[in-house]
């Protein structure tokens, strides 16, 4: 439906469907977007999509063919960048040993794999380290760069953490230099440290805050490339293939939850393209174990590896996902990745354990008109109370706080809802003494308190984050079009597609599909929690529909029970393909029931 002929209102006019979401038009300018598909001959529904992304004629093309050489900066642009650059080529010179000392999830494994590999094809002598969430924490301690003085490292990278580890870093000095590359939020003066390269200090102008700490450490090996290039250093030596290393970057971006625009979405466009060579053992044994047989996409990255590599860093091996991407071994990279699908496996039922006490106290907290959910339960493992934040804050749509109880203290996680600066809040109630650590960013926070402290946390998030009261029970669904059953054809999936990658900041768009009704539909899947149907239209035609993690909510009660009564649904139009032929599905996120005598349109 072309936006000029939106009509006001809800879409087709659902205030609250089966899952309690309004469904709302996505804004965009109409004008822009037939600007964009004259200047680039595309269809119209195309350019109306990238307008409503806030892509202009100018940016277009390289919006839909995202490349390195028109979007990536001049590593120079960071601040310390240049000083971090030397340092590394001085290392690779010398042949000094270097430490790597990394974070226990996905964006920390990823560019701790990154700096390691680059680092030893340069021909350095590496060591890494991890630190054990439960026993050491986030982040560098002062035992860990003790030993890693000790193992003879005469420098140190920190790798997506660093940024406020002021004393532990100290440790070093006078025996081997620090480098930091983060993009953590920084309160105040960095480390006292060769150099720290964080997008996100607070004396740096690139405006590259939405980096993750893997494309930070990409940019840093790029830097280094460029000065041992101009000393000549590879007059003797072939130059390692830098393109090789955007798997890891385009893992990292999405499973951090980057913002897939800019340098970002070219970073993940042409990651996906190497890792579909599956040239790294690692890697191409996860995708295996996660049974994705073809090209890997955002949804693999963010669905099926990142939540494997991240399970070990929550209650196993911290370095195991490390390991993984470091390994050029195909049957030690099988046995590493099966392992860790039997640690996620073993995560999933941890967190359905805590998620089910927590939504219970979470339900209570939010009848009783609390802004903020805070709950905590003793015993609840660290490693999962953030997958369990964000479930809770999903379900009540507004920030919700988790955290486990043990000796008296309970450490914690939060996540928050768009517009609502979680990570300030909390940072503001440790500078008011109320809790033991605490930071974070507007959307995501960690904290720890003591337990007698728990009532007046919640009552200073309360107070801060007061708006959080005003919003619907559940997020507004965003749609950005409409189509009949006959029109949801595989020509129009693969316009969409054109789009992708999907993620952050380039949400895949969502039609709503009027009036359709359910021929047949059955649970697949080894849990059946996956309903799989067939569709109908009122003027004819058939469509495949997928809805995954139905289990018996409401989305699966709707679809098994129509009985043959129209619905309304919403969801992204995919294309599928299998042996050389396309077709589409709806993937199903939310429906609602025709109102008796409801208009088609």
């Amino acid at each position: 439906m072309p936006d000029g002929f939106r009509p006001a209102g809800p879409v087709l006019g659902v205030t609250r469907s089966v899952t309690g979401r309004r469904w709302l038009w996505r804004e965009a300018d109409g004008r822009t977007g037939l600007a964009i598909a004259q200047r680039l001959d595309l269809p119209e529904l195309v350019g109306r999509l990238l307008a409503a992304r806030g892509v202009g004629p100018e940016a277009a093309a390289d919006f839909l063919e995202p490349t390195l050489r028109a979007l990536l900066p001049d590593p120079s642009v960071l601040l310390d960048m240049d000083v971090a650059a030397a340092r590394l080529a001085s290392a690779v010179r010398e042949g000094e040993t270097v430490a790597v000392f990394g974070d226990y999830d996905v964006d920390g494994a990823c560019a701790g794999a990154l700096m390691v590999r680059a680092l030893r094809q340069l021909g350095c002598p590496v060591t890494f380290y991890v630190p054990d969430r439960l026993k050491e924490g986030y982040g560098p301690n002062p035992a860990a760069i003790r030993e890693l003085c000790a193992r003879g490292a005469t420098l140190i990278v920190c790798v997506d953490c660093g940024i406020a580890a002021h004393e532990a870093l100290e440790e070093a000095r006078g025996q081997a230099d620090v480098v930091v590359l983060d993009h953590h939020k920084s309160e105040g003066p960095v480390p006292r440290v060769q150099a720290v390269v964080n997008p996100n200090r607070l004396d740096c102008t690139s405006g590259l805050r939405h980096l993750c700490a893997a494309a930070v450490a990409f940019l840093a090996v790029v830097a280094l490339h460029r000065v041992l290039r101009r000393a000549g250093f590879f007059a003797r030596t072939e130059e390692p293939r830098l393109f090789d290393l955007l798997d890891l970057v385009a893992l990292a971006t999405v499973c951090d939850v980057m913002p897939l625009t800019g340098v970002n979405r070219a970073l993940v466009a042409q990651g996906l393209k190497v890792m579909a060579r599956r040239g790294r053992a690692g890697l191409a044994a996860l995708l295996e174990v996660g049974q994705v047989r073809d090209a890997p996409t955002a949804h693999s990255l963010g669905f099926v590896l990142g939540p494997r590599i991240n399970a070990a860093g929550r209650i196993d091996e911290p370095d195991l996902g490390l390991r993984l991407l470091l390994c050029d071994d195909p049957i030690e990279a099988r046995a590493m990745a099966e392992r860790l699908d039997a640690v996620n496996r073993r995560r999933q039922e941890v967190e359905a354990e805590v998620l089910g006490s927590a939504l219970a106290a979470a339900e209570a907290q939010a009848g009783a008109g609390h802004p903020v959910l805070l709950v905590c339960g003793e015993g609840w493992h660290p490693g999962v109370v953030g997958i369990v934040a964000g479930r809770v804050k999903e379900k009540f749509n507004r920030p919700a706080c988790v955290a486990g109880l043990a000796g008296g203290v309970a450490k914690g996680s939060g996540r928050s809802v768009p517009g609502l600066d979680l990570g300030a809040a909390v940072i503001a109630a440790r500078q008011a003494g109320l809790l033991e650590s605490g930071g974070g960013h507007a959307m995501a926070a960690g904290f720890s308190f003591l337990a007698d402290r728990q009532a007046e946390f919640h009552a200073f998030l309360d107070e801060r984050l007061a708006r959080a009261a005003d919003l619907p029970d559940a997020a507004d669904l965003l749609v950005e079009g409409t189509v009949t059953v006959p029109a949801a054809t595989a020509e129009l999936a693969q316009q969409v597609e054109r789009l992708a990658p999907f993620g952050a900041g380039n949400e895949e768009p969502i039609f709503a599909l009027a009036r359709a009704r359910v021929v047949r539909a059955d649970r697949v899947g080894k849990e059946g929690n996956t309903i799989r149907a067939f569709l109908e239209g009122e003027m004819g035609g058939r469509l495949k529909a997928i809805c995954f993690r139905a289990k018996d909510g409401p989305l699966a009660q709707a679809l098994l029970g129509s009985r043959g009564v129209p619905l309304h649904l919403c969801g992204q139009l995919r294309a599928e393909r299998w042996n050389d032929e396309v077709s589409a599905c709806l993937h199903v996120v939310d429906a609602a029931p025709v109102p008796p005598g409801a208009a088609t349109g």
